[in-house]
Order: structure tokens, then C-alpha cells, then sequence
């Protein structure tokens, strides 16, 4: 595998941090998860169980190898020291400057060992002025200004569906890694990776800065082409109260569209810049596929080239035999569902290892031997 042979420490909890060393380990680095003294990773108890696990914990954590350490107590930070003097990668997810105080930060690692690659992945980074104030997800999003992107109808901003601030710096994060990873493969000196989960989310809306940088104003989300402003980009009800999406506004697709419905008279309409032009024929697709089940559509559009999809639940999405096809649903030994690696190399593929650690249960193998055994599959 890619990584085979790479040593990780991960001191981080909740999502962003374990989902960059899952990765990690998918592709071959041997992962040793920190836990805190105590219930350990928070995750460990967080929403349901399977199999005498939390599916959190289990889809986070598996593939790494657990110990728990006081890092306050001299003889247990002086163990992850050792480990940090052979590491290659360090991800932490503290607040800013308490790694420091800790003792095991970047300065104090990378005085006994110049070549790690350590990141630390945070609400707002290590400097600027929100650098200390605690968030989580729903915080960064409501303060990057991309919740009113997903308002209802009435305006009104809601719980957005995805973590995208942690999804965001996640993969961020990965990227600092392997682009650290390469340079010291060249340089022999590693570096210190400062992720903001803030800044992650900022640097994905060019889509959305248009009238931001052209005029000083907040999008209009129904004179926008992604936020229901084009006709051929938008949710649609159906006669049972579920929805269809159409999710491409190509002049192509829509003319494949009107064309099956007998309406290539409304073609020009799909050519006005999104907004109150469009309306008429936003009105006819919410008239037209309300009168038909999403069932009826789904088999109605087979064939059709049109970006069209069935709005599903997840348990809908994971019933679907396609995740198995691409690998990115398994199970494990004792039949717990296991998320797969988006990551998908034809050569050297990565080998996710469907076992969780119990809480503490490399303890006695990591303090005796370090690194030398690896991880136990």
C-alpha cells in the first residue's frame, strides 16, 4: 500500500482529525490513536450501537492501534515523546496553544525530531483574532456565512445536512500532509501543518462570492444558479410527498427534458440567466412532477440523459448495491457495516481494516516495544 511503513500519531477526537488518520491507515500507515485517561475517545459513546460498538467509533477509529495516556503525568508524556521521536506524522485537534502546554507541540517535537510532519486542525488556526473561541461545525459554518446558502423558504437558516467545516478541513489537512510528506522527502525536514477548519470552509465558495466581491451583498438565493434560482437545478415534490432533484442546468439536458415532455417550447426559457426568468418554467416542473410518484419518475427518466436523481434517505443511499460495487460499503467479522476509502488506486489499493481497537488495548505492546511490532490485524 502507499503508506506502508508510515508512523502516526493521532492526539485528535470527534471527526475532522480521525477521518484524516483513517485515511491514513486505509492506505497502509500504522496509526496509534492517543485516547484521554478516563471514557477515552468521546465517540466511544456517541449515538448507536452495533455489535457492542458505537458505529461512530467503529467508522473513525478502526485500522488504529489504541493506548491512553495522561499526557500531564512526566513518565507518560515522556512515553509519547518516544513514540514522537520515530513518528512521522503528529494530527492534533486541541485548542490552540494547548499542545504547547502540554509539552508535546510541534517545538518540543521538532526538537527531537526535525523530520515530523505535525498538524494541528482547529476551529480558526493558530492565529487571528477567533483563535481561542471553542467551535464546532455548526459554529464555523454559521460564522464562514454559509448556513443562510441553505435557508428555507422563508429565509430562515437551517441545520445544515452535512459537516462540511469538518469535512472540509479533514481533507485539507490530508492534502498539508502528503504535500509535507513530499517535500521531505527531498528536504529531510518536516513541518508544522496549521488547519482551520474556518478558513477550509472560506476557501471553498468561489461559486458562491460573485456578488460578494462584484457588489458588497450576500447571494440572492433564488436569482442563483445553485440555489434554486435555475429551473433545471432544483428539488421537485412529487404526488406521494417525496422529492426528485434535477441537478444539471446544461441547455443540453434541459432540451433532452422538454423534449420527452412534449414542451420544447419552454427551451428559451431555460436559456434566461437563473432568477425570476426561469420562473415559468420552474412552475411548470413543480405542476408537471407533482402529479406523478418518485417512483414513476425514477423509472420515467431511465435512460434519459438528464442529471436527474431520487431524493433519498441515507438508509435509502446505503441500501443501494452500488456502494458495495464501489467498494465503499463491507463488513466486518461480525457483520457491523464498515465504510470503505473514497481514495482508489489500481495499483498499490488500499486494504481498510475492518477492526476497531478496544479502549487501551495496545497499552502494555506500544509502551514495551514502540513502533517495531506494527499493528495487529
Amino acid at each position: 500500500m502507499k503508506l506502508a511503513g508510515l508512523k502516526v500519531l493521532d492526539l485528535s477526537m470527534f471527526l475532522p482529525g480521525p477521518m484524516v488518520t483513517l485515511m491514513l491507515a486505509d492506505h497502509g500507515a500504522d496509526v496509534i490513536k492517543i485516547e484521554p485517561m478516563g471514557a477515552g475517545e468521546p465517540t466511544r459513546e456517541i449515538g448507536e450501537v452495533k455489535n457492542g460498538l458505537s458505529v461512530y467509533f467503529r467508522n473513525t477509529q478502526r485500522g488504529k492501534r489504541s493506548i491512553q495516556l495522561n499526557l500531564k503525568d512526566e513518565d507518560q508524556r515522556a512515553l509519547f515523546l518516544r513514540l514522537a521521536a520515530e513518528a512521522d506524522v503528529i494530527v492534533e485537534a486541541y485548542r490552540p496553544g494547548v499542545a504547547d502546554r502540554l509539552g508535546v507541540g510541534y517545538a518540543a517535537v521538532s526538537a527531537i525530531n526535525p523530520a515530523i510532519v505535525y498538524a494541528s486542525l482547529s476551529a480558526f488556526g493558530q492565529e487571528g483574532r477567533h483563535r481561542d473561541n471553542p467551535a464546532h461545525d455548526l459554529a464555523v459554518q454559521a460564522l464562514a456565512g454559509t448556513l443562510p446558502l441553505g435557508a428555507d423558504s422563508a429565509g430562515r437558516p437551517v441545520m445544515p445536512g452535512a459537516l462540511i467545516a469538518d469535512a472540509f478541513s479533514s481533507l485539507t489537512a490530508l492534502s498539508g500532509i502528503l504535500m509535507a510528506l513530499y517535500r521531505r522527502a527531498t528536504t529531510g525536514r518536516g513541518d508544522f501543518v496549521d488547519i482551520s477548519m474556518f478558513d477550509s470552509v472560506i476557501a471553498w465558495t468561489p461559486h458562491a462570492t460573485g456578488p460578494v466581491f462584484a457588489r458588497g451583498e450576500a447571494p440572492e438565493l433564488m436569482r442563483s444558479r445553485f440555489w434554486g434560482g435555475a429551473a433545471m437545478y432544483g428539488l421537485y415534490q412529487t404526488l406521494d410527498e417525496r422529492w426528485i432533484a434535477l441537478g444539471g442546468s446544461e441547455i443540453k439536458f434541459a432540451e433532452n427534458l422538454l423534449a420527452k415532455l412534449g414542451r420544447l417550447d419552454l427551451l428559451p426559457l431555460a436559456r434566461q440567466p437563473p432568477g425570476d426568468g426561469q420562473e415559468p418554467l420552474r412552475a411548470f416542473f413543480r405542476q408537471t412532477f407533482a402529479t406523478k410518484t418518485q417512483a414513476h419518475w425514477v423509472e420515467w427518466f431511465e435512460g434519459l440523459d438528464v442529471c436527474f436523481a431520487p431524493v433519498r434517505t441515507l438508509a435509502e443511499a446505503f441500501a443501494d448495491p452500488f456502494l458495495a460495487e464501489r467498494g465503499m460499503l463491507s463488513h466486518d467479522a461480525d457483520g457491523s457495516e464498515v465504510i470503505g476509502t473514497p481514495i482508489r488506486f489500481r495499483n498499490e489499493p488500499g486494504a481498510p481494516n475492518p477492526r476497531a481497537p478496544q479502549m487501551n488495548e495496545h497499552a502494555e505492546e506500544i509502551a514495551r516495544h514502540g513502533w517495531a511490532r506494527g499493528r495487529e490485524d
